[in-house]
């Protein structure tokens, strides 16, 4: 017969057993006030019990029972069981009780019959006792599994620098006593240091660089943050005893990230920067280049002196292009695509490619890098995409390959025609055929598993401080934006070969690359008015439209140019710098369509990648020729309004 007595959810779980009834509800009496009660007078059945009731924190059974005795019973369950267990036993039994107690399979014997008082404190010591181990074995079995768990280095230790326990595996599996041999010895002088100044304040934190020797005599470099805590003293110990945890956490990829992070950071405050001063320094090419330009038309000037003035034009116009290329580098954008002749972009980016492959460093030191450019083939198509962009890609991929070659040597491009195999393409693209252009170098190559994630963003092989991560990935973005691709094949010891695939343009689109506009004239005398804050600007462009044969108004604020509009003599047009102190080129060509139903408008400026589109009216880049200027008026004089596409190749004709 099985009893079952539960006074609150709480508290320890007893289970009594003997062959008497009579018992099983003394002992019930007794004990139900503070514990929880299983009974039974069945010793079978009370194995039972404590297989389903695992929480059995004590057993108290009799000694003298039919079929199985107290001793054998509590034998029988200390196979399965941790409960703590107390015999009942007369005095004939007291041979078979001493016994087992000297075996360990009980805690303690009680005479019938029994002090009640005496009873209760023995089954309280017992009870307590069976708690404080389970406790003590959930508790380690937490520390151990936390440790274990635990992404970086524990080890507590002494006073006298012993090591009380550790996860570092290495060393906690080969035993090592002292603390020392659970770091790495550049390591230790560090946490050594840190140990006197945890007894002074408690705690400390270190940043701790680990050289480590690679293949080929290179290093690299492991990052530790390392912290030392003083832990609770052991009872009555003072605080030069205090027992110490030593944690050593390998924190070198956010160093690499952070690194990273503040590369992209100066990236952007360079871009940032550039661009303040792109519009400033434009103006002074702007004022440079046309007033040359200017002057070799009006000066009755010897060859040599022509030749000087046209030398100082072209340096004029090679900052300016510079200055777009740094602009892009610094803050790239989306692509702006159309149709682009890669026989008129390659050979203008030669030069600055072969810049980009010089070595930093002495001549003595660093390695020669030379480019070779392949003929193009005679019918290479047009390709639709962003001629700046592209040009950023190609030199990404060239600065990549020159630090791959360390020994030096040659980085080659080449184009060829391929077949297309993206389906996902434009109306302005051709879905037959496609542009492969391969860079190739001879450097150290790369294995699979780096060649599968050089377009990962923030994934370098190159040293901290050296590389963000964000080049390759930025060339993969723009491709991806502009319908493109790229592939990669490398092999170690030989060299990569990098490829870029692109969408062939159109012959509807070829056309619309080179438009008429840059020989165009207006053929006939206009009334223009040139808005622009800057003074040489004004007298440059003003000069150009005079030699025109226009009538030009040039002024330098808005309140100026709608003073001087004159309802009986409408001016034409209006050249609008797009960047000026009090308004923007936006504001004050609504201002004067306003006033000028029907005004045409050119927009002006040095950068405009951080301002809004013009919608109504044409993007003229500075510094401009006198050409390019005639070639916009005509433009904006013919058609008005124009479309993105055709502002976009606008600018890409200018640049050219």
């Amino acid at each position: 017969m099985t009893f079952w007595s539960a006074k609150g959810p709480s508290r320890p779980l007893i289970l009594l057993v003997d062959d008497e009834e009579e018992i099983l509800v003394a002992l019930t009496d007794l004990l139900e006030d503070q514990y929880e009660i299983l009974s039974t007078t069945d010793p079978l059945r009370a194995l039972d019990l404590l297989r389903e009731h695992r929480d059995v924190a004590t057993i108290i059974s009799d000694q003298r029972m039919p079929g199985l005795t107290g001793d054998q019973l509590l034998m029988q369950a200390r196979a399965f069981s941790d409960a703590r267990s107390i015999l009942l036993t007369g005095y004939a039994d007291l041979e078979a009780v001493v016994s087992a107690l000297n075996q360990g399979q009980v805690q303690a014997y009680v005479h019938k019959p029994w002090d009640s008082d005496a009873l209760r404190s023995l089954v309280g010591e017992v009870t307590q006792h069976c708690l404080a181990q389970r406790a003590l074995r959930t508790e380690q079995a937490l520390l151990r599994g936390l440790m274990e768990a635990l992404p970086i280095g524990l080890v507590f230790s002494d006073r006298d620098g012993r090591c009380i326990r550790s996860n570092v595996r290495d060393e906690a599996e080969s035993g090592a006593e002292t603390e020392q041999a659970h770091f790495p010895e550049s390591l230790w002088p560090e946490v050594s240091a840190m140990r006197e100044g945890v007894r002074r304040s408690g705690q400390e934190e270190r940043l701790v660089g680990e050289v480590l020797a690679e293949e080929g005599g290179k290093t690299s470099t492991r990052w530790h943050e390392l912290t030392r805590l003083a832990l609770a003293w052991p009872e009555g110990a003072s605080s030069q005893d205090a027992w110490q945890v030593s944690m050593d956490r390998d924190v070198t990829s956010r160093v690499v990230m952070e690194s990273r992070l503040r590369q992209a950071e100066k990236l952007q405050s360079l871009g940032t920067l550039a661009g303040g001063i792109a519009h400033d320094f434009n103006n002074l090419l702007a004022a440079i280049s046309g007033s040359l330009e200017l002057l070799e038309d009006i000066a009755d000037l010897d060859e040599a002196s022509v030749a000087l003035l046209r030398n100082a034009a072209d340096s004029a116009q090679r900052g300016a292009v510079l200055t777009r290329r740094l602009l892009q580098f610094g803050r790239p954008r989306e692509a702006r695509l159309s149709a682009v002749s890669l026989e008129q972009l390659l050979p203008g980016l030669t030069d600055l490619l072969r810049q980009s492959l010089k070595k930093r460093g002495a001549p003595a030191v660093a390695s020669p890098c030379a480019l070779c450019v392949e003929d193009l083939p005679q019918d290479l198509p047009l390709v639709w995409s962003d001629a700046d962009q592209l040009e950023m890609a190609l030199l990404n991929l060239c600065v990549n390959a020159r630090d791959a070659m360390a020994d030096g040597g040659t980085v080659q491009i080449s184009a060829r025609i391929v077949d297309q195999k993206r389906t996902d393409l434009p109306a302005e693209c051709c879905p037959a055929r496609a542009v492969a252009l391969d860079v190739v170098d001879e450097g150290a190559g790369m294995t699979p598993e780096i060649a599968a994630r050089i377009f990962d963003p923030f994934f370098t092989t190159k040293d901290v401080g050296r590389g963000t991560g964000l080049g390759l990935s930025s060339v993969y973005g723009f491709l991806s934006r502009s319908y493109g691709e790229i592939a990669v094949e490398s092999v170690v010891g030989e060299g990569t070969r990098m490829t870029l695939i692109l969408p062939v343009a159109r012959s509807g689109q070829q056309r619309i690359s080179q438009p008429e506009r840059s020989g165009g004239t207006v053929g006939r005398s206009l009334k223009v008015l040139v808005l622009d804050d800057e003074a040489p600007v004004r007298m440059v462009t003003a000069g150009f439209l005079a030699q025109d044969g226009h009538e030009v108004t040039a002024v330098a604020s808005l309140e100026e140019a709608l003073n001087s509009v004159d309802p009986a003599s409408r001016f034409d047009l209006a050249i609008i710098d797009m960047r000026m102190p009090e308004h923007d080129g936006l504001t004050c060509a609504a201002a004067l369509q306003k006033a000028m139903a029907g005004l045409k408008v050119l927009f002006i400026s040095g950068h405009t990648d951080d301002m809004p589109t013009p919608e109504n009216g044409l993007l003229l880049p500075k510094p401009f020729t006198q050409d390019a200027l005639r070639g916009a008026v005509a433009e904006t004089m013919r058609n008005g309004n124009v479309s993105m596409e055709q502002r976009s190749v606008m600018e890409t004709v200018t640049r050219e």
